[in-house]
């Protein structure tokens, strides 16, 4: 294994590693699991659909979905050592990390619009910051796996953004302004 960023990588890796109790980084690093994360954004792409706003939620969907078409064949291409265990392979990218981002971050915003408050969103970062704190501290990831599995999941999460804006019942065209009076101009009062 070689690259200009091995050795970095392996230099912050090896003061990280294992400065946190095992059983707290664990516990971080189970964030990003499947059972953990997916019932997060499945309860989230159904309080979305109820509210008439089945799109994002179907994008949502498909955002997660995209994860593992994603991140395993990365996985088996590069073939990289993890940080504790160099005889295995399959690190590059961080598939916890990808599940934790796109579920967390999905489920933030589908839920974002009845909330009007910005603590979706910022559960949603910590989440994902406690997942990949708890990967590389354990000694699961190296910091350039999770940071790859960050920027490969942000064109999902940018196409799940922008169906989750889009208001239900919209056609895409300019909508009518109502004046102050709730009437458009030319239509009898109801």
């Amino acid at each position: 294994m070689s690259g200009p960023l091995l050795t970095p990588d392996r230099a912050l890796s090896r003061a990280l590693v294992r400065t946190v109790p095992d059983s707290v980084t664990e516990r971080l690093a189970d964030l990003g699991n499947i059972p953990v994360a997916v019932p997060v954004l499945a309860l989230a792409m159904a309080y979305a659909a109820r509210r008439g706003r089945g799109r994002a939620a179907l994008a949502a969907g498909l955002a997660m979905a995209l994860v593992p078409a994603l991140i395993v064949p990365l996985k088996d291409w590069t073939a990289r050592p993890g940080p504790l265990e160099p005889w295995a392979a399959g690190y590059f990218p961080s598939g916890h990390t990808a599940t934790a981002l796109t579920a967390y971050t999905c489920a933030a915003l589908l839920i974002a619009p009845d909330t009007r408050r910005p603590w979706p969103q910022a559960l949603a970062a910590l989440l994902t910051a406690l997942t990949a704190t708890g990967l590389i501290l354990r000694g699961f990831h190296w910091p350039l796996d999770v940071l790859a599995s960050l920027l490969l999941c942000t064109p999902s999460l940018l196409g799940v953004r922008a169906a989750a804006s889009k208001r239900p019942g919209r056609s895409g065209g300019a909508a009518q302004a109502r004046p102050p009076g709730g009437r458009v101009s030319g239509q009898p009062p109801k």
